[in-house]
């Protein structure tokens, strides 16, 4: 049964429900239309019954000084603190599309407000699919305050932001990218609310265990049947009302409840048959107990990033100096058994214990990548790796995550060779606005280069439209280069790298010196795929006299990497 949210009854009547367990009278508000009076029952939920259509405005009444929209609103009129939308259900597919298998994801992680919004988006599906693209993933796209935002401040999870575009554009999205041979993820955020609009505290504080703190107030109380079912059922709308072949959940670490994980992935697999619906986790636990066939695909593999990031930089700062020892070694690990951290003890978290085996789970289960949302936006000043290490090496360590077999993920700019910032931004205002800057600038007062006053004022505002517009990604002079390059690596991985996924294993991975490693799979054909990656300023001897599947230069020489497939 369907707990939040309107529900249509047929013929013109619907079903209105608030669970509001701290009030003890909740009315409900149609525009241009008298009030109703909603009936309360034992468990805190409101409810009544009246007309309406979709496109119909209406809020919750608790009090003379307060309206509110409906926290399960599919639409919004007026931003988070205006009137919800009464909104059309059900899935209007275009297609007969079941989706793609896991193994063929190729991931192209993209902002849906930088690009145009919904329209935006579509318009770049033909190139992306020509590049050898086989997913996008969307950064959240659900209601926040104000016009621009990463996402990850939304307070109505149900509600695409209407900067975007509309509900039916966000449709006409998912089958554009279906008519394209193209899945389509969404990235959805359980573990907190913005701090601008979340009004659930002032009707349901049951909703929240304030004895539990995470960093963005009082944890979300999960264990409760009405707010599993509130992330259960807006889950269950992205991938069938919307048709969405993915969802990524971001930071489960916070939410901390692994029984809540486990018995959401098991409820959306069971209403999703016949599908192929992926379900992908950002985990800091690394906890390899999640990741299994029946409950979720693969996790964001940041310990591959973290360690790449050391070896084409030299960064060592913040959460880097787990990675800064023995870097190659560390690799080697990542290739070998997925997560690098399996049970060691972090630096960067004083010596707290992070991660569990992972080696047994196939290499499909962790999603790698050089850069992402986070990687890039949370620097200061949002620059990309090709400001911070030269393109041949740049272009060695890419070779590497195109084909190996953990599946890759490259966000937004990466295949135009875009030198552009993607910087952090919100649109709020007034004290939130100060709060938020002074925030942002002191969150890099331990790192050398902003420790002094005057090096944090020149971190962008993130309030700032300017900061928003810098961000839109910037094609370098060199973008045909770098398309031609992603789309023969894409290509070589389509044929020789993917069809042997499904019964992939890592044989070994070993340095070959401080920044160069080997490491070898077996693919499910019995084939033997060998990638020799030196970012190191010295040659290290090839071990292979072949002739290699793909080279950037010659086998074992600096800043090199190069595949090989032995064939049984």
């Amino acid at each position: 049964m369907t707990c939040w949210g309107p529900l249509d009854l047929g013929d013109g009547r619907w079903r209105f429900r608030l669970w509001a367990p701290d009030r003890d009278r909740v009315t409900l508000e149609l525009d241009g239309r008298a009030s109703r009076p909603m009936a309360r029952d034992a468990d805190g939920w409101f409810s009544t019954e009246t007309e309406a259509e979709p496109g119909t405005r209406y809020r919750f009444r608790l009090g003379p000084d307060l309206a509110v929209p409906d926290p399960a609103s599919r639409a919004q009129s007026g931003g988070v603190h205006g009137w919800s939308l009464v909104a059309a259900q059900g899935r209007r597919a275009a297609t007969d599309w079941r989706g793609r298998p896991w193994r063929e994801a190729v991931i192209h992680e993209l902002h849906v407000g930088l690009s145009g919004g919904y329209a935006g988006v579509a318009a770049q599906l033909p190139a992306l699919a020509d590049l050898g693209i086989t997913a996008i993933e969307l950064m959240p796209v659900n209601a926040f305050s104000g016009m621009r935002n990463w996402g990850y401040d939304g307070v109505l999870p149900f509600a695409p932001a209407e900067a975007y575009g509309s509900p039916e554009e966000l449709r006409a999205l998912v089958d554009a990218a279906h008519a394209h041979g193209l899945m389509i993820f969404l990235d959805v955020v359980y573990n907190h609310f913005g701090p601008d609009g979340n009004y659930l505290g002032a009707y349901a504080s049951a909703f929240f265990h304030a004895e539990r703190h995470t960093p963005w107030g009082g944890a979300i109380a999960v264990d409760r049947p009405e707010v599993a079912a509130y992330f259960r059922e807006n889950a269950l709308m992205w991938l069938k009302d919307y048709g969405f072949d993915g969802l990524r959940f971001d930071a489960v670490h916070a939410i901390g409840d692994d029984a809540f994980l486990d018995a959401l992935a098991r409820d959306i697999r069971t209403a999703c048959p016949g599908r192929h619906v992926h379900l992908m986790l950002e985990n800091e636990r690394n906890d390899a107990g999640r990741l299994k066939p029946t409950a979720y695909d693969a996790q964001w593999n940041d310990d591959f990033h973290n360690v790449l990031h050391v070896l084409l930089t030299g960064e060592t700062d913040g959460y880097y100096a787990d990675f800064a020892e023995n870097p190659a070694d560390r690799l080697a690990r990542c290739l070998r058994g997925g997560f690098i951290y399996q049970g060691e003890a972090s630096i960067h978290q004083k010596g707290r214990k992070r991660g569990t085996p992972s080696a047994h789970l196939p290499p499909t289960a962790f999603i790698a990548f050089l850069q992402n949302h986070d990687q890039v936006g949370n620097r200061a000043m949002g620059e990309r790796l090709l400001a911070l290490t030269d393109p041949v090496r740049l272009r060695a360590a890419t070779t590497l995550l195109l084909l190996m077999p953990q599946i890759p993920l490259l966000f937004m700019g990466e295949e135009v060779g875009a030198r552009s910032p993607f910087f952090f931004f919100t649109d709020f205002h007034d004290e939130m606005a100060d709060a938020v800057r002074e925030g942002r600038r002191r969150e890099f007062a331990g790192f050398p280069a902003f420790a002094s006053e005057e090096a944090r004022t020149r971190i962008p505002d993130p309030n700032a439209p300017g900061t928003f517009e810098a961000s839109r990604v910037a094609p370098g002079a060199d973008a045909a280069e770098w398309r031609a390059f992603y789309r023969r690596l894409l290509d070589l991985r389509r044929q020789h790298v993917v069809p042997g996924l499904e019964d992939c294993r890592a044989i070994d991975a070993h340095p070959l010196s401080s920044a160069a490693v080997q490491a070898r799979w077996r693919l499910g054909g019995g084939e033997v795929l060998t990638l020799l990656l030196n970012l190191g300023d010295e040659a290290v001897p090839a071990e292979r006299t072949m002739a290699p599947l793909f080279s950037t230069g010659v086998p074992g020489a600096p800043a090199s990497c190069t595949a090989w497939i032995d064939r049984p």
